[in-house]
């Protein structure tokens, strides 16, 4: 079945394809220039670093719903192994295996296809079994660096946790940039607070993944518009779920990634985030997040430091 064509209108609005080449696999982060980047740098005032990543542990997010993206399970591999004789100097190591996108993370380009095909007009098919994505996998990115906005949606709304299945709006966008008194650029990467985050933190992880807020499909425009580089949140499902549009799943994420070229992330931790930039009373920063370059990933683990 073909995609509706309230879909493929928006699509043909926000299409990045060929805009930085035939052979290009970056996408909207080409939009990270050294200009920006050093721009970003004059965004840090005090100094203060805040993580934005959740611990990585066995009873993380995931609940089951997403089929294969299990929590990380950490074993021991060694411990205190006297390597190199009794007496020598002993060490410990240590092994995991988790979903790439199970906690904190940002999704590759590829992670998403519609009708039969990625980013930039490249066939799905590319993307094997044990080779994983031929084109714009994680190992691509090699370094994401630029200027953060936080555009705390929930704060602008007046409330700490935005319901369940709402919808973010480009009007919601509008507020929360309003709210922060910097207007989004190119180059940007945005993160979006809805909330969310709140219930897992409290231990409510099915609340947490069902139902969720999260951006609508009219919003993939308002960044197209801006030439953000990226854009995460603070849930799990990124975009409002249930979809808006019955039976029109992950329409952002089709927009996003495959039209656009523009990463997302997921399950980021904005909470210190959205109370000092209360404080400060300024809402733009230094980001740095960069992904692990997994081979071929479509997906993986980050630990962004947001520097005040």
């Amino acid at each position: 079945m073909s995609l509706p064509d309230a879909f493929q209108d928006i699509a043909g609005r926000v299409n990045n394809w060929g805009r930085w080449g035939a052979d290009d696999e970056l996408g909207t982060l080409n939009l990270i220039t050294d200009e920006v980047v050093r721009e970003a740098a004059a965004a840090v005032r005090s100094g203060r670093r805040i993580p934005l990543a959740l611990p990585l542990r066995r009873d993380g997010v995931q609940t089951g719903m997403i089929p294969g993206r299990i929590d990380p399970l950490h074993v021991m591999v060694q411990i205190n192994q006297e390597l190199f004789g009794p007496g020598t100097v002993a060490c410990s190591d240590d092994a995991v295996t988790m979903g790439l996108q199970a906690a904190t993370h940002w999704d590759a380009l590829p992670h998403v296809s519609h009708s039969g095909r990625i980013y930039n007009g490249r066939p799905a098919d590319t993307i094997t079994p044990h080779g994983g994505a031929e084109f714009s996998g994680m190992e691509k990115v090699r370094q994401v660096v630029s200027r953060g906005v936080l555009l705390d949606v929930a704060r602008a709304r007046g409330t700490d946790r935005l319901d369940g299945g709402y919808a973010v709006t480009p009007e919601d966008l509008d507020a929360a940039e309003e709210l922060a008194g910097t207007r989004v650029g190119a180059g940007d990467i945005v993160l979006v607070r809805t909330g969310q985050i709140r219930l897992c933190l409290a231990g409510d992880r099915h609340t947490y993944a069902y139902p969720s807020p999260g951006l609508s499909i009219r919003t993939p425009e308002w960044f197209h518009a801006r030439d953000v580089a990226a854009v995460a949140d603070d849930t799990l499902t990124f975009e409002v779920f249930p979809p808006e549009v019955d039976g029109l799943w992950l329409p952002v994420h089709a927009l996003h990634l495959v039209e656009m070229g523009m990463p997302q992330g997921q399950n980021w931790n904005l909470e210190e985030l959205s109370t000092a930039c209360g404080e400060a009373g300024r809402y733009a920063f230094l980001l740095a997040a960069t992904p692990e370059p997994f081979t071929g990933a479509t997906g993986a683990p980050v630990a962004p430091v947001a520097v005040l």
